[in-house]
């Protein structure tokens, strides 16, 4: 253990060095409140998308790598902002029409459309934990409606009434000059229609903790007291308010933020705290290079991740370069789960330093499973393809072959990736599948090739059967990878594909000189 945590002191592994930075917080002396505290923050507007559980993902990453560190306990706190008004009515959610009466009114007010829980805020918060609890995150959930209902939230909100004149002035910098006319860092929970208002303030009374103000819809001055959940902050003073009152020490958020950085920090320190170690990532985005939108519903939801993949390939996937955008699409799956068990692979020999720099260390937070993945999920991707499978028994007859001593139930997660395969390839490779005839010299190369795999009597062997392929190729591509782009193009219908030795290995030589005659003959083109 004492190796490992030499390594991480110098592990350039992006969660190591954020781990490092925290627990340089306190070199002088331990947190007085017995623990670190992370914070990933929730806004609950819409439906919980796969950006919301890569913020935890990689949290949970930085917090294993100070425990690694460190002997200074952590919490990692999870908190909904379902306190917020609902601005628009998500376009993702049944019946929407119903919600437009309740624009304005907290989330947690607001009736949930899909009908299961007591209110939207209330849904989606489920959602949530849902999700979270599926990938096993250690962590706490809070509400805003229950934090500033239940007096948590007080003794701030009276600080933020002192210090008013100067958490106004820093937001005052940073908005236009209409905006500044109206603004107030507190809205009003209108008592009777149970809107969000945002009106200016006609006083704020510090000593009695109320806030005096015009009803927009009667024009009466009403005053309400600041405590009890009647008024809630603004958001981006509600940031720095709530690292405040939780004395957080570590939070990260997407790029959309960073510019708030500054007004966060200087609100959390009036209100009498240290502002906390910050970490910013790059935004994921759709296919169409457009940032992925809870209201939207655009990209890849986490359940629809769990449909083709395992919940480890999309943790890979959030561990790989944070600060750089990706493409959150269908097809990075593929490719995040492939690289995944190659890292897994690599990590039984690995010495702690390297360990310690490979995603599945912090995936796994250091209890790093087997491989049992005989097959890359691109070849059996492929194997889908020629073999039309319908479900992953027709798959295990392949690979069973290809490796006999293989089963369901010693190679579980073989076992997993078959089940997803049938179902990637039946609904994203199928429909896109384009067969077309080969070449007056890609026929003359198909046909070496099916002559040579009819008279080959070796063992189904990769690199063996790799050296057909190749040898008959070599003499007639130049570029080789010409030679390579037909045989996917022509047999697979694709414009890349596998290690085609690994593929007829796996597939069968007498199966691939009978999907060879296929080709030739014109059937691909024809299905």
């Amino acid at each position: 253990m004492a190796k490992m945590t030499e390594a991480g002191m110098t592990s350039k592994a992006w969660p190591f060095e954020e781990a490092r930075r925290i627990l340089k917080r306190y070199e002088k002396a331990p947190p007085e409140k017995g623990f670190v505290l992370f914070e990933t923050g929730y806004g609950p507007s819409g439906l919980p998308h796969i950006g919301t559980f890569g913020e935890v993902a990689r949290t949970t990453m930085i917090r294993r790598a100070f425990q690694e560190i460190s002997d200074i306990p952590t919490r990692l706190i999870c908190f909904s902002d379902d306190l917020d008004g609902m601005r628009k009515v998500p376009g993702n959610v049944p019946n929407p029409d119903a919600l437009q009466e309740h624009l304005q009114k907290p989330l947690t007010s607001v009736p949930d459309p899909f009908e299961k829980f007591e209110s939207f805020g209330h849904h989606n918060n489920a959602m949530l934990r849902r999700f979270l609890d599926t990938f096993g995150f250690e962590y706490e959930f809070i509400s805003a409606t229950e934090f500033y209902a239940s007096g948590k939230f007080d003794e701030v909100l009276l600080r933020a009434a002192e210090k008013y004149d100067e958490i106004m002035a820093v937001m005052l910098k940073s908005l236009r000059e209409e905006r500044q006319q109206t603004y107030s860092i507190f809205l009003p929970i209108h008592p009777e229609t149970g809107r969000v208002l945002y009106v200016p303030m006609k006083k704020v009374d510090a000593a009695e903790g109320t806030i005096t103000f015009d009803d927009p819809e009667s024009g009466a001055e009403m005053t309400l007291p600041l405590t009890g959940g009647n008024v809630k902050l603004q958001w981006k003073p509600d940031f720095g308010a709530r690292w405040a009152a939780l004395e957080v020490d570590f939070e990260m958020y997407g790029k959309d933020h960073s510019t708030n950085t500054p007004i966060y920090d200087s609100i959390c320190r009036i209100l009498g705290w240290k502002a906390p170690e910050h970490f910013t990532y790059e935004l994921f985005l759709d296919e169409n290079g457009q940032k992925i939108s809870k209201s939207s519903g655009n990209g890849v939801s986490i359940d629809e991740w769990l449909t083709y993949a395992s919940a480890e390939s999309l943790s890979y996937f959030m561990y790989q370069k944070p600060k750089t955008a990706k493409r959150m699409h269908f097809d990075v799956i593929p490719k995040a789960v492939d690289e995944y068990h190659q890292q897994l692979r690599a990590y039984v020999d690995q010495d702690d330093k390297a360990r310690l720099n490979n995603p599945v260390w912090h995936i796994h937070g250091g209890d790093v499973p087997e491989s049992k993945m005989l097959v890359p999920f691109s070849m059996l991707l492929n194997l889908a393809s020629v073999s039309q499978a319908e479900d992953k028994d027709q798959l295990w007859g392949f690979i069973q072959r290809y490796a006999p001593d293989a089963t369901p139930q010693s190679n579980p997660d073989m076992d997993q990736a078959a089940g997803f395969a049938v179902r990637y390839f039946n609904d994203f490779v199928k429909p896109k599948r384009t067969f077309r005839l080969p070449t007056d010299l890609e026929r003359e190369a198909l046909e070496a090739l099916r002559d040579a795999l009819k008279a080959y009597d070796g063992a189904l062997d990769d690199e063996a059967l790799q050296s057909v392929v190749y040898s008959v190729g070599r003499d007639r591509f130049d570029p080789l990878r010409a030679w390579f782009t037909a045989l996917y193009e022509v047999l697979l219908g694709a414009s890349q594909g596998p290690r085609f030795g690994g593929f007829i290995a796996l597939y069968g030589v007498d199966e691939t000189v009978a999907l060879i005659d296929q080709a030739l003959a014109g059937d691909l083109v024809k299905d």
